[in-house]
């Protein structure tokens, strides 16, 4: 695998390193080895798979709190979609800002969530599957999200939204949310 840091620090896009021949092409998509060696949480506790019917489909923007805050890596087995994660530790120097990247059938990339992050995606073509290999088991009670199209998140999102979720639709923006969120988020506050 090849590891390309984000500018969001511990943030990293996967790419495959193809072994080629007459058949096609071999490549791995996780090594624990690996991502402990690019300092990463090398935990899958369970996986999960999202279809999406139509183009323009929004799902997100979603977290969960410490302390089961979860990582993920995202790929896209069918289709494309623009996937976009936003730094929500409070002592990080990116702390809001956010990175996006499409993924696809044909470019087999993969986006590393560290914990966290916020993370959504919005689909750029009809029948559209993504691939989650989580680091957390899903807590209810902890999760948490903003919405979509936050003016202090300020993502460009490519298309317009076609379909949301009731859930994803509610979600609160920032402001309505700023002091829980970095008090729940501030790992220096969490119980040892």
């Amino acid at each position: 695998m090849i590891f390309r840091e984000t500018p969001l620090k511990g943030a990293f896009v996967l790419d495959l390193e193809r072994r080629e021949d007459d058949r096609g092409f071999f490549a791995r998509t996780f090594c624990q080895m690996e991502f402990q060696a690019h300092g990463l949480r090398p935990v899958v506790a369970q996986a999960n798979i999202a279809s999406n019917i139509a183009g323009g489909t929004m799902r997100g923007m979603h977290f969960q709190y410490p302390p089961a805050a979860e990582s993920k890596l995202v790929s896209c087995i069918r289709g494309a979609l623009y996937d976009v994660i936003v730094d929500l530790r409070p002592e990080s120097p990116t702390f809001l800002q956010h990175f996006g990247i499409e993924l696809n059938a044909e470019n087999r990339t993969a986006l590393y969530v560290p914990e966290r992050f916020a993370h959504g995606y919005q689909t750029l073509c009809d029948n559209t599957d993504a691939i989650y290999l989580m680091g957390d088991f899903y807590t209810p009670g902890v999760e948490g999200g903003l919405r979509y199209d936050d003016p202090a998140l300020d993502i460009g999102w490519p298309l317009p939204v076609t379909m949301i979720s009731e859930k994803d639709r509610n979600l609160p923006l920032y402001a309505a949310c700023e002091d829980e969120l970095k008090r729940r988020m501030n790992i220096a506050l969490q119980p040892a």
